[in-house]
């Protein structure tokens, strides 16, 4: 039996080039534990993000490096990950929260709390640690689509957030009676959504996603000053009025420094389940379109479904009650793209162009 060398392992390892990074894993020190016994060649590569999309893509091409060196007969790959968190000047992180994703829309309507919900369970599908700060103080109401119904427990003048399927959620929908007008100035804003970010034991999170309230205003400004957001994607309908406001979403990013990971196109149109047709009931492709006007990526399309809905009504989300469905791969696919870009953004790669609004 021809022995292994490791040298020529770890040549072949250094041809396999990570897909977001452009650099060979063994330049970015993504392999450990390597082993060679008996011809069988094992070692883990250590992820950016538990969230990596591209696992299988690297996996394959490893093993198709290895099949070149003499006397390798088998391989045995596992994955581990390292969350990456970026670093945010004058902004102090959140303790346990590696990344802030801010989910947004420059108007209510557009589906933006339903994306959250299902992003996180997109992100926790691919194997991360994730939390939602439902700060849509107006309107919260992510408890409800998540099915929690129990409140959150105070030690020490310290929140610890309830959890559904080991998604942590803070809300005003706690502290406010069922039905109660929230009738608040900025000063106000400001402070519940200080105590929201620093008052809150999130514990060990890969990811938090905020639930911005639609808009531009207070509330919004706020949060992009006081969380140390990792970035911000964008809700949209198709139709050119949800555009709009979407675009006077992407302007008010950028004057506070938050890049924008890209634009979701949410019920980019209604398949009957009878007979399939596709109806563009809001227009078609303005999510698209806008992308490449604003420079930003454009992350995907979630159609109009009644499994979406249902999953919110009920408490059990889609990727939760139907996580095999094209739509919860939607989902996970779009998660993957959000947590990738992070990954590379925190590197002090900069992929990613902040739309120019002067």
């Amino acid at each position: 039996m021809t022995q292994v060398a490791e040298e020529k392992v770890w040549q072949a390892l250094s041809r396999v080039i990570e897909p977001d990074f452009k650099k060979d894993l063994v330049t970015l020190k993504m392999i450990e534990n390597l082993k060679i016994e008996d011809g069988k060649v094992s070692f883990t590569i250590v992820l950016t993000t538990p969230a990596c999309p591209l696992k299988d893509e690297m996996k394959n091409a490893c093993n198709e490096a290895l099949r070149s060196v003499p006397g390798v007969t088998s391989t045995e790959i596992a994955f581990t990950a390292r969350t990456t968190s970026g670093t945010f000047s004058g902004k102090a992180p959140i303790t346990g929260v590696r990344n802030v994703l801010a989910v947004s829309s420059g108007k209510g309507g557009v589906g933006k709390s339903t994306t959250s919900v299902n992003l996180a369970v997109g992100l926790q599908a691919l194997g991360a640690k994730v939390g939602i700060l439902d700060a849509d103080v107006y309107g919260p109401n992510i408890p409800m689509m998540l099915g929690i119904k129990t409140q959150p427990k105070q030690v020490e003048n310290r929140f610890i957030p309830p959890s559904s399927n080991g998604i942590a959620c803070m809300s005003m929908a706690f502290l406010v009676p069922p039905g109660t007008p929230l009738i608040w100035r900025g000063p106000m804003l400001h402070g519940v959504i200080q105590q929201f970010v620093r008052d809150v034991e999130w514990g060990e999170l890969d990811y938090l996603i905020v639930d911005m309230p639609p808009g531009t205003g207070d509330a919004q400004l706020s949060l992009a000053q006081l969380v140390p957001l990792s970035g911000a994607v964008i809700v949209t309908t198709p139709q050119e009025v949800s555009l709009s406001d979407s675009r006077r979403g992407l302007a008010m990013f950028q004057k506070v420094n938050v890049p924008i990971l890209g634009i979701i196109e949410n019920m980019s149109m209604f398949v009957c389940p009878n007979c399939h047709h596709e109806t563009p009931i809001f227009s078609q492709g303005g999510g698209e379109m806008a992308a490449k006007e604003l420079k930003v990526p454009f992350l995907g399309r979630i159609p109009i479904d009644l499994s979406i809905r249902e999953g919110g009504d009920q408490g059990v989300p889609i990727g939760i009650a139907q996580p095999q469905s094209p739509i919860s791969k939607s989902y996970e696919t779009i998660a993957g793209q959000i947590a990738s870009a992070i990954s590379i953004l925190n590197a002090g790669a900069k992929p990613i162009q902040i739309a120019n609004f002067g």
